[in-house]
């Protein structure tokens, strides 16, 4: 069993790259969420857009 050293603790690496795997997924997740609240406004009138042409069109 090894004795836990703060010498040996602080010289590992083990968990930096799940550290910067963490980090990069949060990002990810902040930017989409700031994206998904800049589209969220108009998404609607584009939706009530789409409705009114496909609703005016005929289908031969």
């Amino acid at each position: 069993m090894r004795m836990f050293s703060l010498k040996n603790f602080a010289s590992e690496e083990d968990g930096a790259v799940t550290v910067d795997w963490v980090v990069l997924t949060a990002a990810v997740v902040a930017l989409v969420g700031i994206a998904m609240a800049g589209i969220k406004g108009n998404m609607s009138s584009v939706g009530q857009n789409v409705q009114n042409y496909l609703s005016s069109v005929s289908v031969p």
